[in-house]
């Protein structure tokens, strides 16, 4: 009898070492930054998968069921997801909702007046406050492992203080006049702004609404009036208008990989380094 009493207390005290803490994060870009902290402290996952499209995402029953399991929500905020706290309330999650941007200026988009960009994470400094807030929100329920979060923090924040002297870097051995980043919707407000850019887009801030003719008209005079030489193209966006105007004049199509990971296992520091490297002098 004791020994069957200590066999279940040994194999419940190595359930309760095998169970990790399970982190939802509203998607793939954040469950990076969030894997790249927690390693394998941690379980994480994403509701909108990769490839798929914050914006327009309607969440499932998984989804829901998958919330109310979690110990710890990240969110963006900043209308990113507005469906995310209905369904989190709906789940009936006991969770810790982490919100990643606060202590970030919103900035508004170059383009659409009025509109709030909720894409911060494109300024790379605005990376490190995501990730602080990311560490602090690990630390909350696992303090255990706090010190292991803080070197995770410190080693991913000097990657990303490393990137942003690389953009600013580049950046300047572009010609003033050629700075000039023509993508497929306006998610470039914070990295347009922080490293000296200027953005046109075919949709806002949001994909929710559809480009218009006036927003094509629109991207056609900026490729013609600054030559520009090549056209960014999002996963997660229809290509179709963008690829006829850029047949039309001629241009080059390349990927823009910053706004989400559409590739899997793609480290977001390496995306957003790639993408910089392919923008023409």
């Amino acid at each position: 009898m004791r020994l069957l009493f200590w066999t279940l207390a040994l194999l419940g005290a190595l359930t309760l070492q095998a169970e990790k803490p399970l982190v939802v994060a509203s998607a793939s870009i954040f469950a990076d930054m969030a894997r790249n902290i927690g390693g394998d402290k941690i379980e994480v996952r994403s509701i909108v998968p990769i490839g798929g499209d914050p914006h327009r995402y309607e969440a499932t029953p998984d989804d829901a069921a998958l919330l109310a399991k979690a110990n710890l929500i990240l969110i963006n905020g900043l209308t990113f997801e507005g469906w995310i706290n209905e369904v989190i309330a709906n789940s009936g999650s006991n969770a810790m909702v982490k919100l990643i941007t606060t202590g970030i200026t919103p900035i508004s988009s170059q383009i659409h007046s009025g509109a709030t960009d909720p894409h911060a994470w494109m300024d790379a400094e605005n990376g490190l406050i995501y990730i602080r807030n990311i560490r602090d929100g690990l630390i909350a329920i696992d303090p255990q492992n706090a010190n292991f979060y803080e070197q995770q923090h410190a080693r991913y924040s000097q990657q990303l203080q490393e990137l942003h002297q690389y953009i600013k870097l580049r950046m300047a051995s572009i010609p003033p006049q050629h700075r000039i980043l023509i993508t497929s919707h306006d998610a470039f407000s914070y990295f347009g702004n922080k490293y000296g850019l200027t953005i046109s887009a075919m949709m806002g801030v949001s994909t929710e609404a559809d480009a218009q003719t006036s927003d094509m008209a629109r991207v056609v005079e900026a490729l013609e009036k600054n030559k520009v030489p090549a056209i960014f193209i999002e996963s997660t966006i229809n290509p179709k208008m963008l690829q006829q105007i850029a047949r039309d004049h001629q241009v080059v199509i390349e990927a823009a990989f910053m706004p989400t990971l559409w590739v899997s296992q793609v480290h977001r520091v390496k995306a957003m380094w790639a993408c910089c490297a392919t923008m023409p002098m």
